[in-house]
């Protein structure tokens, strides 16, 4: 047997871990190269939702196209702590009913007022990642 510190999260823990977050970041390509753009957002049922300007490269960036997003917290001092990465496609909300209620959330872009622009990720893939305090891994059998 080995021992771990490193677990596999299943769905329900990696959704509890986002809709707990505050700040992720957005891995994008601009301009045929991988991006990553930090946001501040929400997790609306199983969907990333947050907000920019309309003529951002990330607004260009998430247009009907796959992305991934990844929410960490780390300590360092402990050397614990979790990653969530999702992946799916990321598009633009246009429809008024949806817009309205996404509104009604509260999300402030941290970049300023000027980006009404949402953008939605219908998340397809989702894990996580946690790396538990010493004295506490798990068991695991030797490969």
């Amino acid at each position: 047997m080995a021992y771990d510190r490193l677990i596999e999260l299943d769905r329900d823990a990696c959704l509890s871990l986002l809709a707990g977050g505050k700040v992720g970041r957005v891995v994008h390509t601009d301009r045929a190269l991988p991006a990553c753009t930090p946001v501040n957002y929400r997790l609306v049922g199983q969907a990333v939702v947050f907000r920019t300007s309309p003529t951002s490269r990330l607004a260009a960036a998430t247009s009907d196209a796959v992305v991934a997003f990844e929410v960490d917290d780390i300590d360092p001092d402990t050397s614990t702590g979790w990653s969530v990465l999702a992946t799916g496609v990321a598009s633009a909300v246009r429809d008024v009913s949806v817009l309205v209620r996404l509104e009604q959330l509260g999300l402030v872009p941290w970049a300023g007022p000027d980006h009404p622009h949402w953008v939605h990720i219908a998340i397809a893939d989702l894990t996580g990642r946690r790396v538990l305090p010493a004295g506490e891994a798990s068991v695991a059998a030797a490969s």
